[in-house]
């Protein structure tokens, strides 16, 4: 039986960590990693739309993958997202992070490019192909790589053993039963969306994924141990965590700089952590923003205060 335990709970998605060059810093990288162990999260998922995989080279992915891994030491489940365009290139990033001894790999299907589902199918397999002693995770995001992970094509893709689930960021809730009903019990479904992470637990994700977890890593936490519970007052409190959640999120996202920005200022502004700006063609910062961001860091604050 695979330990399918270290993949439950609250997985934030890893933030590029650059130089004031702009370019990937180790030393950030390795910052952020820490500050990720001792916030008390399950683990970190690297390399995916939260860490600028695309706007990324191949050696800038492997070069902070192998910090994250080095820095970790095991206290964190290492998720690695290994897809870019080209299957050659996603096959080398995934041998590289079975090297590395990470728990699990995952890729989006190509974008650009509409494919048929044999076709994804086969990229999907090719990948893991090349991690044979890895766990493999679909990464179904819809609404950004311009297909849906279907019944039909997860079902095609459980006939390989190394698939254990879907990290699930579509907005239609139902997909997470949906998926968690053909996987099976020894399968392991996240949930993507981080405006429903209670919403999805309720429908049976085991754990959450999500790009504004390490803005506010410990109402995540708080928000998970109160659905484990169970009881209804629990659960009426995390509701109202979500809700505050969600008001968090409309305003990391009301900036003219792009979302990671501002939560990477939040960062710099609540925990004094700096790991750099945004790649281009991602916009960064503008001076007419920083009132917005620090109105967000102090909400952040303050609905810590009142809930953590």
């Amino acid at each position: 039986m695979r330990d399918l335990e270290k993949f439950h709970g609250v997985i934030p998605a890893f933030y590029a960590c650059y130089d004031d060059e702009g370019n990937v810093s180790p030393e950030r990288v390795r910052a952020f990693t820490r500050y990720l162990i001792e916030s008390g999260v399950k683990g970190a998922y690297v390399g995916g739309s939260s860490g600028e995989c695309i706007y990324q080279t191949v050696a800038d992915r492997k070069l902070v993958l192998e910090n994250v891994v080095d820095e970790a030491k095991g206290r964190l489940t290492i998720i690695a997202h290994v897809a870019c365009n080209s299957t050659k290139e996603s096959m080398e990033l995934a041998r590289h992070a079975e090297s590395l001894g990470v728990d699990a790999i995952a890729a989006i299907p190509p974008i650009y490019f509409r494919l048929p589902e044999h076709a994804i199918a086969k990229y999907w397999n090719d990948i893991s192909s090349a991690a044979p002693n890895t766990d493999f995770i679909i990464y179904n995001i819809p609404q950004l790589a311009g297909v849906a992970l279907t019944p039909s094509l997860l079902k095609e893709m459980l006939k390989n053993p190394r698939v254990i689930g879907v990290k699930n960021s579509s907005m239609p809730i139902q997909d997470i039963q949906t998926f968690k009903s053909i996987a099976g019990k020894d399968s392991v479904v996240f949930n993507g969306p981080d405006e429903q992470f209670i919403g999805g637990l309720l429908m049976g994700a085991d754990g959450g994924i999500g790009g504004t977890y390490s803005a506010m890593p410990g109402l995540f936490l708080k928000m998970h141990e109160l659905y484990k519970t169970g009881t209804p007052a629990n659960l009426e409190l995390a509701r109202e965590i979500q809700y505050a959640v969600n008001d968090i999120i409309a305003g990391l996202c009301s900036c003219k700089g792009q979302m990671y920005a501002v939560i990477k200022e939040t960062l710099r502004i609540n925990h004094n952590l700096n790991i750099g700006g945004v790649a281009a063609p991602f916009a960064n910062l503008f001076p007419e923003d920083m009132e917005k961001v620090q109105a967000v860091a102090k909400l952040i604050r303050d609905t810590e205060a009142k809930y953590l």
